[in-house]
């Protein structure tokens, strides 16, 4: 019998050998976790830029010690791009790891309990900056494809890439696939940067929102005045800044951009119905938040709102004077960044057009507006009558004893859409975070069980996808 078949056959006998190494391992595991996690690579702030260096050698070293047999650091005009590979056999199929090794800012650094580049387990949770987002996530598939390897039971090609910009746009990495989209073919995009509804009712993530991301700057007078003598007189840029951006949602909670929803895809109702079976308590939702009530557009339910639907947040606003004590200032400017998450049809640039043409367009002529777009993405649907999905349903299946519930996340992941644009394969986003991980916050963390029940979880993924590639042959 030939040596791969044998070895899908086998396989259910051969993972009580991989998880003894798992068993044996865990700890060494959870410590190489917390040596990435160390380095605080934070994308967008300049003074972090060695400290992104040092995550990329990192991975490198993390991946060749894993079994590839090629490592590679890829400068790019921002951050380095990790690539690694084993190829042990060009009739398997292959499958491409995506993941991050740059992280959020911590700020602010006084709500978090710890510090948030020195990792701590406390309840059986990891908590630091990047614990799952998406350090600790992306770190499971360099564990599972070490014990696959070291094992001597890898049945398919496996390729990384693994980049440091995703949480300030993805600038870099298409313009990395189109120049070695050779390097880079695959079958399969395999990502695990999303979330599962718990270990007990899992999840699959088969659909992103997308993103366009502002920020505008209001000037009024062109130096800071004497809000006695001039108050009054004078259009303060943070009074009208604020009535500007409360205009920009209506008392249904819909947003109030002209063709803002023009080329919005309506999910069908039978669609509603199916994704209505994912489990959603909504008093303990609101405790677990700490709010009195729920807010979103009239018609939809909470996880509809989050998931199917586009919205419009304001992530920061400032101007003005902010420190201690008082000063009584008419400031020059003022300012805010404004997110827009998207839904399938909607393009992020046109959006972020749409949005500039309307916010100039109610501005008083007490003030000037900038506008600019920061960065984007378009929205993503990962099909679930794919071998892809299959494979990774079946692998959670296998792992946690439950089919995996389809599900829609609010969040966005810009690169993924242009994976496939240029790569010409889908992704499946085999996400094993929680809603409650504070992804983005402070006080991020991650459960170390869900850390290893990926680990576990990702060589079924290998294994099923490998026996449904056969089967089209």
């Amino acid at each position: 019998m030939d040596t791969a078949l044998w070895r899908l056959v086998n396989f259910t006998h051969i993972m009580e050998y991989i998880k003894d190494y798992l068993d044996e391992n865990r700890d060494r595991f959870l410590q190489e976790l917390f040596g990435l996690i160390r380095i605080p690579s934070i994308s967008s702030v300049a003074e972090h830029k060695e400290d992104m260096i040092r995550a990329a050698e990192y991975w490198k070293k993390s991946l060749r010690e894993a079994g590839c047999d090629k490592t590679e650091i890829f400068p790019t005009v921002g951050n380095p791009i990790v690539y690694g590979e084993k190829i042990h056999d060009p009739a398997l199929p292959t499958v491409l790891v995506y993941g991050h090794y740059d992280v959020m800012p911590v700020d602010p650094v006084d709500l978090w309990e710890s510090n948030p580049f020195k990792p701590e387990v406390r309840d059986g949770k990891i908590y630091a900056r990047g614990a799952d987002d998406d350090k600790g996530q992306a770190f499971m598939h360099a564990k599972a494809f070490e014990i696959m390897v070291k094992t001597g039971n890898l049945p398919c090609n496996v390729k990384f890439m693994i980049e440091g910009e995703e949480e300030i746009g993805s600038a870099n990495i298409a313009p990395f696939c189109r120049e070695y989209k050779e390097m880079l073919r695959t079958d399969i995009i395999l990502v695990s940067d999303t979330s599962t509804i718990s270990l007990q009712t899992p999840s699959l993530t088969v659909g992103l929102r997308g993103l366009a991301y502002m920020q505008v700057e209001v000037t009024g007078p062109h130096f800071d005045l004497h809000s006695g003598i001039f108050g009054g007189a004078v259009a303060n840029p943070i009074n009208i800044l604020a009535t500007m951006i409360a205009s920009l949602t209506d008392a249904q909670g819909r947003i109030a951009i002209p063709g803002f929803y023009d080329d919005v895809l309506e999910i069908s109702l039978e669609e509603r119905a199916e994704m209505s079976k994912a489990p959603f308590d909504e008093v303990a939702y609101k405790k677990n938040l700490d709010v009195a009530a729920l807010y979103g557009e009239a018609g939809y339910t909470t996880k509809e709102r989050t998931g199917i639907r586009p919205t419009l947040d304001i992530n920061g606003i400032w101007g003005g004077y902010i420190a201690e004590g008082t000063k009584t200032v008419l400031p020059s400017k003022a300012y805010a960044k404004i997110s827009m998450r998207l839904v399938p049809n909607q393009d992020y640039v046109k959006i972020s057009e749409l949005f500039q043409k309307h916010f100039e367009s109610i501005a008083p002529a007490s003030v000037k507006v900038k506008v600019e777009a920061l960065h984007g993405g378009q929205a993503y649907v990962s099909p679930m009558d794919t071998i892809g999905y299959r494979a990774a349903s079946k692998a959670i299946e296998t792992v946690l004893g439950k089919k995996p519930i389809p599900v829609r996340s609010g969040g966005s992941i810009p690169i993924i859409p242009q994976f496939e644009e240029i790569l010409g394969v889908k992704t499946i986003l085999l996400g094993f975070g929680l809603e409650s991980d504070a992804c983005h916050s402070p006080n991020e963390n991650y459960p170390v069980e869900n850390f290893y029940k990926g680990i576990e979880t990702i060589p079924w993924f290998y294994k099923y996808f490998t026996e449904y590639s056969g089967e089209l042959k």
